[in-house]
């Protein structure tokens, strides 16, 4: 007591939970921007981050789109990557075992049939080091499968639906911000069994090389994300948060610890970040040592204390 008097730290409790998954910190690292994993382990200590979201998996390898498929713009970046990935099982026998012990992985499964999303989530049940699965229902640059269902009600019940009978692992349920209503389709999910929400995705998109007079992405169409999107995110995670019981992990354009603090304030209980870590390996780590400042500084023990405590007005 003597020495809290004298103006010790008290430590700050950064863990939280999203269902029946405790993380260590809020802070993940978003499917599609972080590899898995392995690839940023020369640059920071992945037990560090809360976890991290592994590239989206589908049944068989699959290779994505042509080049160019990314592509810098004002405030952000374009891509249509398009979910090239190892496949399940090559990432089960040989990706997580390459992880350093005590990191926590979130694995993302994809399929362009409600069958094939079910029989990855399958295949990652109980997989050593996996805390959860996240189901990409909102990916806007494939041909079939992803934004279908995450702009459809009735096709993301379905799924949600497909994906939970097929595992007893923690479900999330990655949406598309290319909705009308974000609280109807988090509904949606959490009637489905959903153990969590994860928002936003990227938002459909379009850039024009004025030179040539075409897109700049090869495919056209892209996901725009990066800082800009950061207002609308937030936007959607609150209107989310308003609308369910279930816990939300909130994505879209954050660069700072502050930003976390505006996802959690909003009713987020975890965040992903993502564009970052392509500017900036460590970033993600940064961002847990930027929190614990902001808590220290603000006199928070408790980094729970800040989820869904925004001072929004009345109507």
């Amino acid at each position: 007591m003597m020495e809290e008097a004298r103006g010790a730290t008290v430590p700050v409790d950064l863990s939280t939970r999203l269902g029946e998954v405790t993380l260590r910190n809020p802070v993940l690292t978003a499917s599609g921007t972080f590899g898995y994993g392995s690839e940023f382990a020369p640059f920071l200590d992945l037990t560090k981050l809360g976890g991290f979201v592994a590239k989206s998996l589908t049944l068989e390898p699959r290779w994505g789109n042509p080049p160019p498929r990314i592509a810098e713009v004002r405030a952000g970046m374009l891509n249509s990557i398009s979910l090239e990935n190892v496949g399940v099982d090559a990432f089960l026998a040989e990706k997580l075992p390459a992880l350093p012990e005590g990191t926590a992985v979130v694995a993302s499964a994809f399929g362009t049939a409600v069958d094939q999303y079910a029989e990855v989530c399958r295949r990652l049940t109980d997989a050593p080091g996996v805390v959860a699965i996240e189901v990409n229902a909102s990916c806007p640059h494939v041909a079939a499968g992803g934004i279908e269902f995450g702009q459809d009600p009735v096709g993301l019940a379905r799924l949600v639906a497909a994906a939970r009978a097929a595992t007893t692992m923690p479900l999330w349920v990655k949406l598309s911000p290319n909705v009308t209503s974000i609280a109807d389709m988090a509904r949606v999910c959490e009637a489905e069994g959903a153990n969590a929400v994860s928002l936003i995705n990227a938002i459909q998109a379009l850039d024009v090389d004025i030179e040539t007079r075409r897109p700049v992405l090869a495919n056209g169409l892209g996901g725009f994300s990066g800082p800009a999107i950061l207002p609308i995110a937030l936007r959607m995670v609150w209107q989310a948060a308003q609308a369910v019981d279930i816990p939300i992990c909130g994505i879209g354009g954050i660069t700072s610890a502050e930003d976390v603090v505006k996802f959690l304030l909003c009713g987020a209980s975890a965040v992903q970040v993502g564009t970052l870590n392509y500017l900036n390996p460590m970033a993600g780590a940064e961002i847990v040592d930027g929190l614990q400042a902001y808590c220290e500084r603000a006199g928070i023990q408790q980094i729970t204390e800040l989820i869904g405590a925004l001072d929004f007005p009345s109507r």
